[in-house]
């Protein structure tokens, strides 16, 4: 399989992780603030909520290889500083937002990583820090990120055969539906977040089994401009939420979330037919690099300049 090809699947597994995460976070804000629950509560916390956090986590440790190869360790500083900020800026209306975690984390964890030796010894020290994080005394939640960037950066530099893709998701799939059933049945914290785990890595591993050009073609450009389509999901649901509190079956919440991903994927289309870059994507590269960074399709291909930190999801 080519580079390229791998490429347009790990946009494409952005793109479908966008979808889930915009479901989840707007349940979220509206599921906590109801005193009685209702049957969608339990469908969405026993298969979305804590499975798309984790999909995003191990393409951020993939991503930061990736832009890696042809930029210093100083310009991915500058990249994970300039995420925080954003970070600090979302959290004035989501206290869930996890940008500034996955700055901490990417500067604190996955930079250091680099100067490893690649593959096994990076998955390995990655598997402990899921393992300690899933600790009843750790409490999981987001320390579980900076084990599954170092799981994520791993598998990418390990590169394991396709062959393992359908074994793989039959064992991730039948353990996450037991374990699932477990915790349905006794409450326990560190059962349902192995089962979400595993549900995260069967919902990965089941989608590029099925994974096809048509449905790929739906899924990249939510993936490339993941950054812009995540923030502004969560805009749409601060300014809906008087509607969703409203509602007290929350099928509101699957209408918004559907409603809001179709106008993404029509939009990230018709933008990234013209631009390079999403428009946060690119504001995010001009702060990386102090200066205006060529976006324009055809502007590019008209000046004849070298495309800036190519190779980079």
């Amino acid at each position: 399989m080519t580079r390229k090809t791998r490429i347009h699947e790990l946009d494409a597994l952005r793109g479908f992780a966008v979808g889930g995460i915009m479901l989840v976070n707007t349940w979220q804000h509206v599921s906590v603030k109801k005193a009685h629950p209702v049957a969608l509560d339990w469908f969405v916390e026993a298969f979305f909520q804590s499975r798309f956090y984790p999909i995003f986590s191990l393409l951020f440790g993939i991503s930061f290889l990736l832009f890696l190869q042809g930029n210093s360790r100083w310009a991915l500083l500058s990249r994970l500083f300039w995420l925080y900020l954003l970070g600090v800026l979302q959290h004035q209306f989501y206290e869930g937002e996890v940008l500034t975690d996955y700055a901490f984390y990417g500067a604190l964890v996955l930079l250091p990583a680099t100067f490893l030796p690649p593959g096994l010894p990076v998955l390995l020290l990655g598997a402990v820090g899921v393992g300690w994080a899933l600790l009843p005394a750790v409490g999981g939640g987001s320390l579980l990120i900076p084990g599954l960037f170092l799981v994520g950066m791993g598998l990418w530099q390990l590169r394991p055969s396709r062959s393992l893709l359908l074994p793989g998701f039959a064992v991730t799939a039948l353990a996450g539906v037991l374990l699932t059933m477990a915790w349905s049945a006794t409450g326990e914290w560190t059962l349902y977040s192995v089962a979400a785990l595993a549900g995260a890595a069967s919902y990965v591993l089941g989608l590029l089994l099925v994974l096809r050009p048509w449905l790929s073609a739906v899924l990249e450009p939510l993936g490339k401009m993941a950054l812009t389509n995540y923030v502004s999901g969560t805009a749409v649901i601060v300014l809906a939420l008087p509607l969703l509190e409203a509602d007290p079956t929350r099928w509101s919440v699957v209408a918004l979330a559907a409603l809001t991903l179709v106008a993404q994927a029509l939009f990230s289309r018709w933008w990234l037919a013209r631009f390079r870059y999403g428009p946060l994507e690119w504001i995010w590269r001009c702060l990386t690099w102090f200066r205006p960074v060529p976006n324009r399709l055809k502007s590019i291909r008209d000046q004849n300049r070298p495309l800036p930190d190519p190779g980079v999801p």
